[in-house]
C-alpha cells in the first residue's frame, strides 16, 4: 500500500494481488466489499459509475499488460475510486509500472488537482499501447517477409499470435473511449475547471487515436492472413492437380498390362514372339504421351 498526500487531496495505491492491501481499505478506509470485487476481478470490463449525491466516482480502465502472457499482449483492469479528496487507485501486478507513473507525476506536479491527476493517468495509459503497437507492425512486417521466401507453419502460428493481440488492443481501446465519453456527458464534467477539461479531452483525443492505429494495424494483419491463406489455398490446388494428372497417367500402364492377366485371346505377336514385352512396352508409352498431350491441352484450354 502507497499513500501520497498532496495539498488538494490524498492518493491510496492497492495492490489487488496482495490482501493486505484490500484489507486496509475495507477496514481503515471503508470502501465497500463491491468496489473491491470489481477491482479484484480480472476479467472485469471497463466501465463507471458516478453517484450524484456522495459525489463518488468508480472508473474501470483496461491496461496494457507489458508482459504479453500466452504468446500474445493482453490488457488487464486498472479501478480508480474518488471521493470527498481521495483517490484510490488499485491496480494488478501485471500493471505495477503505472504505479511508477502515477508517482512520476506526482513528484513533478505539486499542484496538482485530483481530476486533472486521473486524466492525465488515463492519458498516459492510453500512450502506453503505443509502442507495443508499434513493436507489433514491425514484427508484422518480419514475419511477411519471412513468408514471402518461404510459407511456413511457425511464422503463421506467429501471425496468428499477433492477430490475436490486436484484438484484444483493439476491445479494450474501445472500451476505453466510451468510458471517456461517458465521463463527458455526466454532471461530474459541470464541476470541472478549464485545466481538467483540456487534461480529459487529451486523454479521449489519445484514446480514439489508439482505436484508429490498432484498428489499422488489425485489417492490414488480417488482409495479410487472408492472402497467406489464399497462397496457401492455391498450392493446395496445384498440389492435388498434379497428384491427379500422376494417377491418370500411371494407370495406363495398368490398362495394358491387365490385358495379359484376363483370360481373352491375345495376338500371337505379342504372346509368343520373344520382344512381345518390348512391344507392350511400346504400346504403353505411346498411350501415356498421348494422354500426357491431351492433359496438356485441357490444362491449357482451362487456364484462358
Amino acid at each position: 500500500m502507497k499513500e501520497v498526500k498532496k495539498p488538494q487531496f490524498t492518493t491510496y495505491m492497492a495492490n489487488a494481488d496482495n490482501a493486505k492491501d484490500l484489507l486496509y481499505l475495507k477496514h481503515e478506509l471503508g470502501i465497500d466489499s463491491e468496489i473491491l470485487t470489481y477491482a479484484a476481478d480480472k476479467n472485469e470490463l471497463s466501465h463507471l459509475e458516478y453517484d450524484r449525491v456522495d459525489k463518488t466516482l468508480l472508473l474501470i480502465y483496461n491496461v496494457l499488460d507489458v508482459s504479453k502472457q500466452d504468446y500474445y499482449y493482453q490488457t488487464v483492469p486498472i479501478t480508480f475510486f474518488v471521493f470527498d479528496d481521495n483517490l484510490i487507485t488499485i491496480y494488478k501486478d501485471k500493471s505495477a509500472y503505472i504505479i511508477k507513473q502515477m508517482e512520476t507525476i506526482l513528484e513533478k506536479n505539486g499542484s496538482i488537482s485530483l481530476y486533472k491527476f486521473l486524466f492525465t493517468v488515463l492519458y498516459l495509459i492510453s500512450k502506453n499501447y503505443f509502442p507495443t503497437v508499434d513493436h507489433l507492425n514491425v514484427e508484422r512486417n518480419r514475419l511477411n517477409n519471412l513468408l514471402r521466401e518461404r510459407t511456413s507453419k511457425k511464422e503463421l502460428l506467429q501471425l496468428s499470435d499477433l492477430e490475436t493481440g490486436l484484438v484484444y488492443i483493439v476491445s479494450a481501446s474501445k472500451q476505453n473511449v466510451l468510458l471517456i465519453e461517458q465521463l463527458k456527458s455526466h454532471l461530474l464534467y459541470l464541476d470541472l475547471d478549464d485545466a481538467e477539461e483540456e487534461q480529459l479531452d487529451d486523454a479521449l483525443i489519445e484514446a480514439r487515436q489508439l482505436v484508429e492505429m490498432a484498428q489499422l494495424s488489425a485489417q492490414v494483419l488480417a488482409q495479410l492472413e487472408g492472402t497467406y491463406n489464399n497462397v496457401l489455398n492455391n498450392e493446395l490446388n496445384d498440389t492435388m492437380k498434379i497428384l491427379t494428372l500422376l494417377s491418370i497417367l500411371l494407370t495406363i500402364p495398368s490398362i495394358v498390362t491387365g490385358f495379359f492377366g484376363i483370360n481373352v485371346p491375345l495376338p500371337s505377336f505379342l504372346t509368343q514372339s520373344p520382344l512381345g514385352w518390348l512391344m507392350v512396352i511400346g504400346i504403353s508409352a505411346i498411350l501415356w504421351f498421348v494422354m500426357a498431350f491431351i492433359l496438356k491441352l485441357m490444362m491449357k484450354y482451362n487456364r484462358k
